[in-house]
């Protein structure tokens, strides 16, 4: 498996140990009351679309952090979207589990020749869009119901929490892609990193990495999974596999610039939503009450908040191309 090699310098910089806080109309509207609405626990709403349980909310507080996230992989790609090299004119696009659907909108608005949809399981998508974008609720680890071989690009991020079969989510964007077709996957590998030694062993952010990742496997959606997408792709048929990791630091300690906002964002994402990241996932999975996580979680943010701390996510972008010819 490729490891990042490039290390990241840390800013030397003064600071406290608290860091630094920082178209057309879709079909949603024929969606039932029950659906639009969710179902309500600890606070925060959850999905009731879908054959299995999704680990992340769909209220408000969520889609901001999913729009924050946005940019902040916007920032982390050197200003990109997408990376797979995929045709100047594409014409039939599919953003899965797209949330808010900010890619998707912001793609069909860069790409005026692609009719792109999104789908998800929470109706969390704007209204009204460009012509050339819509939304559409489904479950993607159901069989879909779109027309084989349709699709000239594919494309899903931070799918966390949600997949429990990956090579059978795989198989069938492969049977849905045009030949010549790409898949493009990009996501979070839920394994804190750290090139210097500087997160002792008894930090609870380390300490909260390990059960969070004990807790996502007993729910079912292993947070490590990124790491197999390289070899899943392949398995299922898909040409010129390339994986590309990034990492992402999850407070403002790089030097570089550029790294130091991305680190910014990804500690405002982690200290702001702790709770929704983490508390049905802790249940479902460790059988820990929300009272007994809130507690641990405010322990957690401490920790992610102190910037001589250099720790980082990697985050994978694999993508690969379905052959012009393939075996019936």
């Amino acid at each position: 498996m490729q490891q990042p090699t490039d290390i990241i310098e840390a800013n030397d910089d003064s600071f406290t140990d608290e860091g630094a806080d920082l178209g057309g109309e879709s079909s949603l509207t024929s969606l039932s009351s029950s659906v639009m609405s969710g179902v309500e626990e600890n606070g925060r709403t959850y999905a009731s679309y879908g054959k299995e349980e999704y680990g992340a909310p769909m209220d408000e507080q969520e889609m901001d952090r999913i729009d924050m996230a946005h940019a902040k992989y916007f920032m982390l790609l050197e200003k990109k979207r997408w990376l797979a090299p995929i045709s100047a004119n594409p014409q039939k696009v599919l953003d899965l589990a797209c949330g808010t659907g900010i890619w998707s909108i912001d793609f069909a608005d860069e790409n005026p020749s692609a009719d792109v949809t999104g789908v998800d399981i929470a109706p969390i998508q704007p209204k009204w869009t460009s012509p050339n974008c819509h939304f559409e609720i489904d479950d993607i680890e159901q069989p879909w119901t779109w027309k084989e071989e349709s699709f000239d690009y594919i494309f899903a991020r931070d799918l966390l929490l949600c997949i429990r079969d990956w090579p059978r989510l795989i198989d069938q964007c492969f049977k849905h892609l045009k030949p010549g077709g790409w898949l493009e996957f990009q996501c979070i590998n839920g394994t804190l990193g750290c090139d210097d030694g500087t997160v002792p062993d008894d930090s609870q952010f380390k300490e909260y990495d390990r059960l969070l990742r004990a807790a996502a496997t007993a729910f079912g959606t292993p947070l490590e999974d990124p790491a197999g997408y390289a070899k899943w792709f392949e398995a299922a048929g898909f040409a010129g596999v390339t994986e590309k990791i990034f990492k992402m630091p999850t407070s403002p300690w790089p030097k570089d610039p550029r790294l130091r906002i991305v680190g910014a964002f990804e500690q405002e994402n982690l200290t702001g939503n702790l709770e929704g990241i983490s508390t049905r996932v802790f249940q479902k999975g460790l059988g820990w009450a929300a009272d007994e996580s809130a507690v641990f979680f405010a322990g957690v943010r401490r920790d992610i908040k102190n910037r001589r701390h250099h720790s980082y996510y990697p985050f994978y972008v694999v993508y690969g191309q379905k052959p012009l010819l393939t075996a019936k």
